[in-house]
């Protein structure tokens, strides 16, 4: 899937914010699928993927007249997925009820423990700021807006396996600097577990 380009998008969102419903549908048109594939490599159900994805929209309808043509709507659409993913997995650890494809093999969750994650999320744009520029923008793309190697791949001209060696390096570099072997813990169920 190619980038949608930033004035289509703009104009998109501006219609929007006037309730233009056809802009919502092409909106949701391109963004769906790939916020279905980003949500996908965190909840590895089709369900919860498929009502996230109508959560997520059913926000951005709701607060059109809040939204800004300025800013990247991508960047404010993840965040809001991020944001119900979160609190997906928050439920599923507290109720210690998930089980699937995640093995929490050394990993306890101490009743006790807040987990500030407003500063987990902190530490680790300050981690991936540090990261060198190619492998930083790697990472986001993966990570952050949800695309496949091969669409990483496809977008910066470089080899599969060379995002998957970046991606990798990334992981151990962020990983090897989170000092709190709890919050490591945590924060990879979160956001890197694949």
């Amino acid at each position: 899937m190619h980038p949608l380009p930033h004035h289509i998008e703009e104009q998109w969102v501006k219609n929007l914010k006037n309730g233009d419903i056809q802009a919502f549908n092409e909106l949701f048109g391109y963004y769906g699928p790939r916020l279905y594939h980003f949500s996908y490599r965190y909840l590895r159900s089709e369900p919860e993927c498929e009502e996230l994805v109508q959560e997520v929209f059913t926000r951005i309808w709701d607060k059109r007249s809040e939204l800004r043509e300025d800013l990247s709507f991508r960047s404010y659409l993840f965040t809001i997925a991020f944001n119900i993913i979160r609190k997906y997995f928050r439920s599923r650890v507290q109720a210690r009820s998930y089980s699937g494809s995640l093995i929490l093999e050394d990993f306890q969750l101490e009743p006790s423990l807040k987990i500030n994650f407003n500063s987990l999320k902190s530490q680790l744009d300050t981690l991936v700021s540090m990261l060198p520029v190619r492998r930083r923008e790697i990472f986001i793309k993966s990570r952050m807006e949800g695309l496949s190697v091969k669409e990483i791949a496809s977008d910066m001209k470089i080899s599969k396996k060379t995002v998957e060696n970046q991606l990798t390096e990334a992981l151990k570099f962020i990983r090897s600097h989170l000092t709190d072997e709890r919050m490591t813990g945590i924060l990879f169920l979160y956001l890197f577990i694949l």
